[in-house]
This record gives C-alpha cells, sequence and structure tokens, in this order.
C-alpha cells in the first residue's frame, strides 16, 4: 500500500510548462500504456486545468502528447475492468466533467495530434478550440464495438463539428481514420508535418491581443451559438461592455495614436 502511494506521488502522467508570452502546455506523458485515461492523469489534468484557470498570466493553452505516436488512447481498459458499475459511471462522468473544464477555460486551447486520439483520447481533443495533426494521425471513436457509447461528449461534440451523418458513421462503425482522410470534414484546423510548430505560432498570435478581449470573445461565441440570434447579441453585448472599462482598451488607442505596439497588461 505504501509502495503504492509513493508510486502515484512520484508518477507524472500529465505536467504544466509555462512558455513565454503567456503560454501554457499541457503534455500528457504516460508512456504506458500510451496516455490511456487513467484515474492518476485524470487527476493531474483536472489539476492542470485548474491551476491554468486562475492563472492570471495565462494566454493560451496547448495540450500535446509527449509519447511517440499517440496523443491518447483512451479509457484505460485494465483500471476500468477492475471498477464495478457505480465506479465506472463515477469515473466516466469525473472524465466528462474534466473535458467540459477544457472547453470552459477562459482562454483559447489548442489540441495537437501527433499520433492515435481514439475514444477518450478524440473526446479530449473534441474539448479544445483548435486541432493541430499530423495528416498520419488516427482518430476514432470505437466505442460501440466494447459495446458501450462514447461518454465524455463524443456524441454531441463531433456531430456539432462534422455534422451528425459523419459523426454516425464514425460512432456506429467504430472506423479509423486518418486526418488526411478526413481532411474536408472539418476535424481539424489545420493538418501539418509540423503540428505543434504550427499550434505555437496560433498561440503567439492570440497571445500579442488584449488578452482580456480574447477571454470575453471566447465567452459571448461559447455561451451564443446554441442560441436564437437575438439572445445571441445580447450576450454579446453584455461581453462587450466588460471590456470598455479595461485599461487595455484605453492602452490600444493609444498605441494606435502614437503608432506603435501596444503594451497590453490584462487589466
Amino acid at each position: 500500500m505504501l509502495n503504492r502511494a509513493v508510486r502515484r506521488f512520484s508518477e507524472v502522467h500529465c505536467k504544466l510548462d509555462s512558455l513565454d508570452k503567456g503560454i501554457r502546455v499541457l503534455t500528457l506523458q504516460r508512456e504506458k500504456p500510451k496516455n490511456a485515461l487513467g484515474k492518476l492523469l485524470v487527476e493531474q489534468l483536472r489539476n492542470n486545468l485548474n491551476s491554468i484557470k486562475f492563472d492570471q498570466e495565462a494566454r493560451v493553452a496547448i495540450v500535446k502528447s509527449s509519447v511517440e505516436g499517440v496523443f491518447c488512447s483512451g479509457a484505460d481498459l485494465k483500471e476500468r475492468k477492475e471498477m464495478n458499475e457505480l465506479e465506472v459511471e463515477r469515473f466516466v462522468d469525473s472524465l466528462r466533467q474534466s473535458f467540459n473544464e477544457i472547453e470552459d477555460l477562459p482562454v483559447p486551447v489548442i489540441g495537437v495530434v501527433e499520433g492515435f486520439a481514439l475514444g477518450g483520447g478524440l473526446e479530449l481533443a473534441l474539448a479544445c478550440d483548435f486541432r493541430f495533426a499530423l495528416p498520419s494521425a488516427v482518430v476514432a471513436l470505437p466505442e460501440t464495438s466494447l459495446a458501450i457509447i462514447p461518454g465524455a461528449g463524443g456524441t454531441q461534440r463531433l456531430p456539432r463539428l462534422i455534422g451528425s451523418m459523419r459523426a454516425k458513421q464514425m460512432i456506429f462503425t467504430g472506423a479509423r481514420f486518418t486526418a488526411e482522410q478526413v481532411a474536408d470534414w472539418g476535424l481539424f484546423t489545420q493538418i501539418s508535418e509540423s503540428p505543434y510548430q504550427e499550434a505555437l505560432g496560433l498561440a503567439e498570435q492570440i497571445a500579442s491581443n488584449g488578452p482580456i478581449a480574447v477571454k470575453m470573445a471566447k465567452l459571448a461565441i461559447k455561451s451564443g451559438v446554441a442560441k436564437e440570434l437575438q439572445e445571441g447579441m445580447q450576450i454579446e453585448k453584455l461581453c462587450y461592455a466588460r471590456i470598455i472599462p479595461t485599461q487595455d482598451r484605453i492602452e490600444a488607442l493609444k498605441a494606435f495614436q502614437e503608432k506603435r505596439k501596444p503594451q497590453f497588461q490584462g487589466k
């Protein structure tokens, strides 16, 4: 029991790094079994997401893997096999909440898929605002082959991205597709031989803008997209009102007048 506790404390399955310009990088690094979503990885993921949420200097987050050939292989089936029905229900709910927390982060989130993204791994990527992938990256929601369904957002986020017909094809068959095969489905922002570098480039571009404005833009889009247009316009109005008294807005006007780059402080 003690050895297990020590190992649990020392193992890092999901680490958080801070780069310049307010860029935060979440790295999945559970070598065996291939970033499978076990209890410890999910616990560390949620802790790191909470750190980003309350990080006043954070501007953008990137989620990637350090395990070669894999973004995330999905559920840890060996661990799942030892769970009773109530434990399964609680764990899947925890996983669902984790991915909701990714989607709900106040800063934009970029997923970098450089290998297999299966089941919960693809659901994790779907919760990101942007997804960059290698052409050879493989995606699938194979849950029906295991007599279950995607339970962490896959049945809801995927059809909203690629349409219900293609989502049904992926979910009902459980088939695997390369990123190149689904290039025109709208699943990925960009398919590239250097997805992490492309993601960094986008992160730097976003981070150079007014941080409060970016957060309010994300909130307005997320909160309004499922509403009727007029209700969405009211959400936009409320978000805009929160920007008017900011120091960054005044700084942008001064910088424009003085023909220089603005120095945003997130205030």
